[in-house]
């Protein structure tokens, strides 16, 4: 007898199975610690209000006086940035390399006084960011956890199509809370999938667009500034991208992708050929970089980070919870002249729109009501995973891994194909990994059911 056609509403069930098997765990992950960071305002201030609150004083110390009270300190150590005070009531805070050590020292900037380190790389915020964008191991951390994200896309694709309302609204509009075991979970998960599916969409592409393989390429093609403005600025091989690291923000995404300018006339300043990868040797102060971040009006909270050759630059800047105050300012260090001064009016359309979502992601775009936005969105997302998994759970029959049967019943399969295949192109780990996983359900985990529903019958 010849087999029918398998079916849409089949093929999307049993890819909504193979990616919540896949995404349930990271999306636990995501959720504890994108919870963590977002409320890193909040903890900070709990945690470590030592460091970070002072007494106002009527007249703060110069900023190269507080330089050399931290060098003082930690005399081997190397001044990698420098956090001006955000307010009257903050410290101010440097960024120093010192015994194979990243640290955050605070200085109370009106007695110069060094409030106490902070081990840059293993604060509560600094792991959770390192945790939810590379697993802290690098580079393979961060392709998992973009094959997640692009997996959790699946997930959100297949899910609203399996429970999109055909004529009825209980359990999949509303929960039937009358209900009991399975039934009431499968309520809870459709219901919350049905409900968050758009806003999670929302944060596993904006959260995506930081990603070192699919967010390079995306960046590749949207983070796009007229070649003409860097025209008349000696510009270097190194990117701003150079900047960011996993546990710390330094330039806006927008900025990745631009080239790192380069300081000085080089018949005045290069010895030979050679002194340009000499260390830096700026002739202007950090007080003057300072206030030229305040004539340019750089919105308080920016960083300066400190040129690390002889041809290297400051670079002021900062990543505003408003995007629409973003500003990144390279500066010369022998001549203090602004190379390069970019704000969010000289982003593209599409970079914008990625920077406002990133803001949204991270809770900072519209203060505590944003906060509490995305922190509903985390908890749908826990409930979601945790109540897919014990749907899994109770289904499997006994012995079994539960895949879900391939019916027969509704025979749209090529629609289903067009919808996989835009995805694998659209989100190329995805579609490398989508081959890997149909070979495994053709090869083995196919003969395995058949294997163990034959044993079972036999039996």
């Amino acid at each position: 007898m010849k087999q029918p056609k398998v079916n849409f509403y089949n093929l999307a069930w049993r890819w909504h199975f193979y990616a919540g098997l896949f995404v349930a765990p990271f999306m636990v992950m995501l959720a504890l610690t994108g919870t963590i960071y977002l409320f890193k305002p909040q903890l900070d201030n709990l945690m470590y209000s030592n460091l970070l609150n002072v007494p106002a004083g009527h007249h703060s110390m110069a900023a190269d006086d507080l330089l050399k009270r931290v060098k003082d300190a930690y005399p081997q150590g190397t001044i990698k940035q420098y956090l001006p005070p955000v307010s009257a009531e903050r410290s101010a805070q440097f960024v120093v390399l010192d015994s194979g050590k990243e640290l955050n020292v605070f200085v109370d900037p009106y007695q110069g006084k060094i409030l106490g380190e902070q081990d840059a790389k293993k604060n509560l915020q600094a792991i959770a960011r390192a945790i939810h964008g590379e697993l802290m191991i690098g580079t393979v951390g961060d392709r998992l956890v973009e094959l997640a994200a692009g997996w959790g896309v699946v997930l959100v694709v297949s899910g609203v199509f399996l429970w999109w309302p055909r004529g009825q609204a209980a359990g999949i509009l509303w929960p039937r809370l009358s209900s009991r075991g399975r039934v009431l979970w499968r309520d809870l998960h459709a219901v919350t999938g049905f409900w968050g599916a758009s806003l999670l969409l929302v944060m596993l592409l904006s959260g995506m667009t930081w990603t070192g393989f699919w967010g390079q390429q995306y960046a590749g093609v949207w983070n796009v500034f007229p070649a003409a403005m860097w025209d008349n600025v000696p510009t270097s091989d190194a990117q701003a991208r150079s900047l960011n690291e996993a546990h710390r923000q330094t330039v806006p995404w927008a900025m990745e992708n631009t080239p790192m300018p380069m300081s000085g006339d080089h018949a005045e300043h290069m010895a030979h050929q050679g002194a340009q990868a000499g260390p830096a040797a700026p002739t202007i102060s950090l007080q003057d970089v300072q206030n030229i971040a305040v004539q340019n009006k750089v919105e308080p909270g920016y960083s300066i980070t400190f040129p690390k050759t002889a041809t290297g630059v400051f670079t002021i800047a900062v990543f505003a919870d408003d995007p629409r105050n973003d500003a990144t300012l390279h500066v010369d260090q022998y001549s203090g002249k602004v190379l390069a001064d970019v704000r969010f009016e000289q982003y593209g359309t599409v970079a914008r729109a990625t920077e406002i979502g990133v803001m949204l992601h991270e809770g900072k775009m519209f203060g505590t009501f944003n906060q509490i936005v995305v922190l509903l969105i985390c908890m749908m997302i826990l409930l979601s995973a945790v109540s897919g998994v014990v749907i899994w759970w109770k289904r499997r029959p006994q012995g079994k891994f539960g895949v879900p049967p391939l019916r027969h019943d509704l025979p749209k399969w090529k629609t289903a194909m067009v919808i996989m295949f835009a995805l694998a192109v659209a989100f190329p780990l995805v579609g490398a990994s989508l081959v890997v996983v149909w070979l495994l359900d053709k090869l083995w985990l196919s003969r395995f059911t058949r294997q163990t529903e034959s044993a079972s019958t036999s039996s």
